[in-house]
């Protein structure tokens, strides 16, 4: 399963988008990662949040930003560059690296509370995902729609990241 998971293909088609609807960043080290990481929350919570967005798709937006970042960090090879284009259904993140022989590759065989799994975690978060190789530079790219079409709806579908469990007592 991990083979075909993260499989070679190209990113959907982009329609060209303005300044307005494109967020980028270049981290260079974790800390830098959890900077733009607050600073996409904020621009989202500052009016960037397109209207067909719920909490819930940028929670899913954010998680996803930072696995595939911190993984470009840890596994790709610098510079690390991250672009998140609004798509008017959800969100395209895309991050690369000058990695081009290192595909993504997902934990096989390992214990969950080891870590690296995030691969795993943003194909399930996400409508489409892959990799590709162009211009000398890696592309990790995932498509987060938005769960809900607007504020029109009478109740959006249901999360589908676990919710915590509350302490017993």
């Amino acid at each position: 399963m991990s083979q075909t998971l993260w499989a070679r293909r190209p990113p959907p088609q982009r329609a060209t988008t303005s300044a307005a609807d494109r967020w980028e960043g270049a981290p260079a080290t974790a800390a830098d990662l959890t900077a733009l990481r607050v600073r996409l929350h904020a621009a989202l919570l500052d009016g960037a949040r397109p209207p067909g967005a719920t909490d819930d798709d940028v929670e899913r937006l954010l998680l996803a930003f930072e696995e595939l970042t911190s993984n470009g960090l840890r596994h790709g090879q610098a510079p690390v560059r991250v672009t998140v284009v609004d798509t008017g259904t959800g969100w395209l993140i895309d991050v690369t690296d000058a990695a081009v022989d290192r595909p993504p590759v997902p934990a096989v065989g390992r214990d969950a509370a080891e870590g690296g799994l995030g691969l795993y975690l943003v194909a399930r978060l996400c409508a489409a995902h892959g990799w590709t190789a162009e211009n000398d530079r890696k592309h990790v790219w995932a498509r987060i729609d938005y769960t809900a079409t607007g504020e029109d709806d009478a109740s959006p579908p249901p999360s589908t990241l676990p919710r915590p469990r509350r302490p017993r007592g």
